[in-house]
């Protein structure tokens, strides 16, 4: 047995027997005090579908306006025109963002009103002009949905449009957490589950790939966590399209949400309840941006098989006070992995593994 608290010794048999977990399982992962125990059933999965490789991407995160015409309780990078710290990038300003060994851009904003969909697929040209061997990873759901409105057109136009510009996959972002409760409390304005998950469900069918995240760490109960990751799992069984999993820590910062940062055993407990229960996602992230870099580096053996990138500058999380760096270089990253006794590999945007490193050759 992996486990010492009783109450797992079921869900434990269920793993060793290749069922699937239900939403009671989840919840008694999250609540269970033995956080070694889960995170052996974690590893142990991680293991069996990776076996050593950790992978990492080297990328740039772009965001080409913090103006926004939401105001959410959570949130602490949007701003409002005419603000001291509004901002809206140039071209040059993108340009000066690129580098030539990333691999993948990640543009990411706030809903502009000034800004019409051409101006946003502007973004995504002027970096395929400049790099056409890069891949971009391009705009939440929330913002799809938003240009559908302003275009007064469909998300599969949008998506469409987008796919022709250079776009290879979208973000999780947006996601929070799937619970009308915490929706109308926190975020009311924003898109729920049935939006959002058309979004990517017709992101699928044109052969885009995408990611999923989840906000945690907030008001949501463990049931609620539950049951936002059974929605991605059986979304996941109907178009296999995503790639990965990033839950997503929050940050209080500056907004309006009383709370304090996330504990370690938190964060560890999410990914390893996350791997078990996403038993058909390829890939679950630790985040550094959100967890920190120690805990990312301790989260590769609660079932993470993925650190994400170096992105340069990250500004939504900084904005909320995120203690991490706003950038990492490869070689950090790679010294993080490594000191968690794994062997890293460079990725691009699509999981295929660009840089593998020799050492895995000898395992």
């Amino acid at each position: 047995m992996l486990t010492t608290d009783p109450l797992l010794a079921p869900i434990e048999k269920k793993i060793g027997l290749g069922q699937r977990l239900a939403a009671e399982d989840a919840v008694a992962l999250f609540r269970s005090p033995d956080l070694l125990g889960v995170g052996r059933l974690a590893a142990r999965d991680k293991l069996r579908r990776h076996g050593a490789q950790v992978t990492y991407v080297v990328n740039r995160q772009i965001n080409p306006t913090n103006i926004c015409i939401h105001s959410c309780a959570f949130c602490n990078f949007s701003s409002k025109e005419g603000r001291a710290d509004a901002y809206v990038l140039t071209e040059s300003d993108i340009l000066s963002r690129l580098s030539p060994d990333l691999k993948e851009v990640h543009i990411v904003g706030a809903l502009y009103a000034g800004w019409s969909f051409e101006d946003y697929l502007e973004v995504v040209r002027v970096v395929k002009r400049r790099m056409p061997a890069v891949q971009v990873k391009a705009y939440t759901a929330v913002e799809v949905d938003f240009f559908a409105a302003r275009e007064k057109s469909s998300i599969k136009d949008i998506l469409g449009r987008l796919k022709e510009a250079g776009v290879v996959c979208l973000p999780g972002g947006g996601a929070e957490i799937f619970s009308e409760r915490v929706r109308k409390a926190l975020f009311p304005s924003k898109i729920g589950w049935p939006v959002w998950s058309e979004v990517h469900r017709r992101a699928h069918r044109l052969g885009l790939r995408s990611n999923a995240t989840m906000l945690y760490g907030h008001i949501e109960t463990p049931e609620e966590r539950a049951d936002h990751l059974l929605k991605l799992r059986t979304l996941q069984d109907e178009t296999a399209g995503f790639l990965s999993f990033i839950p997503l820590a929050f940050q209080p910062g500056r907004s309006s949400m009383p709370g304090r940062p996330t504990s370690a055993v938190d964060d560890l407990k999410t990914i390893a309840v996350s791997r078990l229960v996403l038993d058909n996602f390829d890939h679950i992230k630790a985040y550094w941006v959100t967890a920190g870099e120690e805990t990312c580096s301790m989260a590769l053996r609660f079932g993470a098989d993925d650190v994400d990138g170096t992105i340069g500058k990250e500004l939504v999380m900084h904005a909320a006070g995120a203690a991490s760096p706003v950038g990492m270089a490869r070689d950090r990253l790679e010294r993080l992995i490594r000191d968690a006794g794994f062997i890293p590999a460079e990725r691009d945007a699509l999981h295929n593994i660009v840089r593998p490193d020799p050492d895995l050759a000898a395992v």
